[in-house]
C-alpha cells in the first residue's frame, strides 16, 4: 500500500496524530500537503515554531528533530475522506497507535480533532463521557498526556485560522519544555 510513512522518534514532545493520510498528501510526501489546509499557516503563526516552516518534508523532518514533533494517523490506508474507512481498519490501527505510543514514550499525544480522539478511543477500549472539549483531556496513553485541536483540514469550516492558531498555541504552553525527553519522569 502507498502510504504516507510516520514521521517519529523516541522522545517526542508532541505525537500528532490524524484519522488516515490525505491523497494530496501521499502524492505529495508530507502530511496537510492540501494547500487549502490549514495545518501549516497555523503552525506557522503560532508559538509551536520559532521560524515559519516551508510546508513539505524538509519541514516535517524540522519538526520531528528540533521541535519534537512527530506525525502519524490511525489508519495508514488514505483515502479522499475519512468515510471510506472500516471498522476493522480502525480496530487494527488504535492497536498499532496505541503500541507505536507506548514505544516512543511522547510527552504529549495531540489529536488533529475530535472524530480522530473519539475514533482511536473507541477502537482501543477507552471510553470518552460525553462531549470532547478542545485543550487537555483526561487520563492517559502510557505516560503521553493527551491534547485535542480541531481538525485544521479545509473540511472543517467552522474554525477559522485565528481559532487554530489560539489552540496551537495552547498546545504549546501545555508541551514539555523542548529537551526534556519522552523518557524523563519530569513531565509537567
Amino acid at each position: 500500500m502507498n502510504t504516507l510513512p510516520d514521521a517519529v522518534r523516541e522522545g517526542l514532545r508532541a505525537l500528532a496524530v490524524g484519522i488516515n493520510p490525505s491523497l494530496p498528501s501521499v502524492r505529495a510526501g508530507f502530511c496537510f500537503a492540501n494547500p487549502r489546509n490549514r495545518f501549516w499557516p497555523a503552525l506557522n503563526a503560532s508559538r509551536l515554531v520559532d521560524a515559519p516552516l516551508e510546508p513539505g518534508s524538509d519541514a516535517v523532518a524540522v519538526l520531528v528533530e528540533r521541535y519534537g514533533i512527530g506525525f502519524t494517523d490511525i489508519v495508514k490506508r488514505p483515502t479522499a475522506g475519512s468515510a471510506e474507512l472500516r471498522a476493522g481498519e480502525f480496530r487494527e490501527g488504535a492497536a498499532r497507535l496505541e503500541a507505536m505510543i507506548l514505544g516512543l514514550d511522547p510527552g504529549v499525544v495531540w489529536f488533529q480533532g475530535a472524530q480522530a480522539w473519539r475514533a482511536f478511543a473507541r477502537h482501543a477500549g477507552r471510553r470518552i463521557a460525553g462531549r470532547v472539549d478542545w485543550g487537555p483531556q483526561p487520563g492517559t496513553i502510557g505516560r503521553a498526556r493527551i491534547f485535542v485541536t480541531p481538525n485544521p483540514s479545509p473540511a472543517n469550516a467552522s474554525y477559522g485560522l485565528p481559532a487554530l492558531v489560539r489552540w496551537f498555541d495552547a498546545l504549546a504552553d501545555f508541551l514539555p519544555p523542548a529537551g526534556l525527553s519522552g523518557d524523563s519522569g519530569d513531565r509537567q
